[in-house]
């Protein structure tokens, strides 16, 4: 091709676009879905990711096991998803393109890299023939590369080991999709400096690679056009690109400034909540406390240990650390301490799926202890709300005096999205009180308002108390067996979360108005799904209507009149239907489900398909 035939390449452009790269879990998925991210960011497109990781520590090399994804939808306009279907699947070997290529479109691109296609990788997939050559050309466009041969050829006269060689293959493609959606590779040149910088010939090599990929786009003949989408209209701000985990770290640093008070982690690393240590315990200067534990227990333990203190203790984990760590937990409701159970919820029962997602816990953290043990529980919707959910998960624990359950989950967790960072004036006010005023001080006395008790340092002369996990008096916070004076204490306890409900916001409208034919209410990691279906169904004409809930225990205080305003209800969860059972119980609505339980968000598509049902 010539520099003229180079220059009449078209440049398309979109409105949007989903790719995913996919290849084993050495292959450095993750590593170039993030770099493309970063451009992606950078260019000012609306984002939303999808990281796909095996459970599997060392999953055998070229086995289903082992494939490691990660899918990047970007937009010129407001996106809410990780996108439904792909528009262009990269698959770096056989196990990557058999585990993926059901969710590429029609008529979609689909990327090889052909050296891996040998015999021995074919047969790890189960493939009994190479499907490059059994009719995938009629149904997708095929673009057949060489990456790990022309990856060789890029560092040919470097004379480098061949593993190191083999490593660099993802580059190549990364460097092929900057070029086919315009995307520049300058941050990433930075990012691989710092990274290599003392490594010279590894530098050397990553650059050489990256942009052998970016030329390869250029000037091969297989592409007759790339790709431009422009940059989204967004309000005004410092962005940054975030994940839930990150934004769930950025919360908790925010609620030590906003309240005064050490933050102290205690925790017990478990899939998808160890990044959240990991990332907190950069911010010692800040004061914040880590603790990694010897196990789920302990972690909890401790972090009640500083609630007591007069830190604010925080613990992080999954659903089996729920079910260790409850026992604890129930010490916290009985002793009326503020904990933040941090519970980023992932496929289950029992070890379930590490890596993959779900909104499995919602019963286990309404219920998930003896006796009446009322907690409230707040969920985050984005990996961006994750920031805010925290902060207000940090007001009630500190202001009613309790536990408070955050729930996110391993989509929410792992996936980004652009953040508007917030000014320090925008965010709330979180106010603490520690009583000092000994005349007249009991344990238990309690503000008229919220019923919560005194927060006390302990070892204040004249405000000394002890506090126990047996039933105590009213008040004086002595050891009770009175049969009366257990009633009323079960019934204050509960009281004080119902009261939560005064102090949160009705529920409103996302899309669409406040009566209708239906309803879809969610919570959690399904707002994406829901909001993008709905702007859909609005499209279509139907009277539909979406709202989502943060409050899980206590629900806001309008939310069954707001219920009543609409002929059906649909619930779409990634569970059997456990918000679905507590509406039905609660306000005798019947509520209808959309539960697929894949360890996958929900689609768009599954949501209109049922709510088009309903309607008609």
């Amino acid at each position: 091709m010539t520099l003229t035939e180079e220059k009449l390449k078209k440049i398309e452009t979109l409105e949007e676009a989903t790719i995913r790269f996919a290849g084993d879990s050495g292959d450095g998925m993750q590593l170039t879905g993030g770099q493309f991210t970063n451009a992606t960011a950078i260019v000012g497109n609306d984002l939303s990711t999808l990281p796909d990781f095996p459970a599997e520590i060392r999953a055998p090399a070229g086995s289903l096991a082992g494939v490691s994804g990660f899918q990047i939808h970007f937009s010129s306009k407001d996106i809410h998803t990780p996108g439904d279907a792909l528009d262009v699947l990269v698959a770096m070997n056989p196990a990557a393109l058999k585990a993926n290529l059901r969710d590429l479109k029609p008529g979609g691109m689909l990327i090889v890299n052909t050296n891996a296609f040998t015999e021995t990788n074919l047969k790890k997939a189960g493939y009994d023939k190479n499907p490059l050559d059994d009719g995938l050309n009629q149904k997708y466009q095929v673009f057949s590369i060489e990456i790990s041969r022309l990856t060789q050829l890029a560092l040919e006269e470097m004379k480098l080991p061949g593993k190191i060689v083999d490593r660099s293959k993802n580059l190549f493609a990364l460097g092929l999709m900057y070029w086919l959606y315009t995307r520049p590779m300058e941050k990433t040149i930075e990012w691989l400096k710092k990274k290599f910088g003392d490594k010279p010939e590894i530098l050397e090599a990553n650059l050489k690679v990256l942009k052998a990929g970016y030329h390869f786009g250029e000037t091969t003949e297989s592409f007759i056009s790339h790709y431009e989408i422009k940059q989204a209209k967004i309000i005004p701000g410092k962005y940054r690109n975030i994940t839930g985990n990150e934004a769930t770290v950025l919360g908790m640093l925010a609620a030590s400034q906003l309240t005064g008070l050490t933050i102290f982690l205690g925790s017990y690393p478990i899939t998808p909540a160890s990044d959240i240590l990991h990332e907190l315990s950069k911010y010692k200067h800040f004061g914040i406390r880590t603790f990694q534990a010897e196990d789920e227990i302990a972690a909890v333990g401790a972090a009640i240990g500083a609630s007591f203190a007069g830190g604010l203790g925080v613990t992080t984990t999954s659903g089996p650390g729920v079910c260790l760590k409850s026992e604890f937990i129930n010490l916290a409701v009985k002793t009326e301490l503020p904990l933040i159970i941090c519970d980023i919820q992932r496929g289950g029962p029992s070890t379930g799926l590490p890596t993959k997602t779900e909104q499995g816990d919602l019963l286990q953290a309404m219920f998930g202890r003896n006796s009446e043990s009322p907690i409230p529980i707040v969920a985050a919707a984005t990996p961006g709300d994750c920031f805010d959910t925290m902060l207000e998960a940090v007001r009630l624990s500190v202001k009613y005096m309790t536990p408070v359950f955050f729930m996110s989950d391993g989509y929410l967790a792992n996936g980004s999205e652009p953040w508007k960072i917030p000014q320090i004036y925008e965010l709330p006010k979180i106010e603490v009180k520690f009583r000092t005023e000994k005349n007249g001080f009991y344990p238990y006395l309690r503000d008229e308002k919220t019923l919560a008790r005194s927060w006390v340092k302990p070892g204040e002369a004249g405000l000394e108390h002890v506090i126990s996990g047996l039933e105590t008096e009213q008040n004086t916070g002595k050891i009770s067996y009175d049969p009366t004076n257990h009633d009323a204490m079960i019934k204050i306890r509960a009281e004080r979360i119902a009261r939560i409900a005064n102090d949160i916001p009705d529920i409103k409208p996302i899309f669409g108005e406040i009566k209708g034919d239906l309803l879809i209410l969610g919570w959690g990691s399904t707002l994406g799904s829901i909001d993008a279906a709905t702007e859909k169904l609005l499209e279509k004409g139907y009277k539909v209507t979406n709202a989502h809930l943060r409050h899980l225990n206590p629900f806001p205080k309008n939310l069954e009149s707001f219920l009543k305003n609409f002929k059906k209800v649909l619930i779409p969860e990634v569970n059997l239907g456990q918000l679905r059972m507590l509406i039905r119980a609660k306000y005798l609505i019947d509520a209808q489900g959309l539960n697929i339980v894949g360890g996958q968000p929900l689609k768009v598509n599954a949501i209109i398909e049922l709510a088009e049902k309903l309607l008609k």
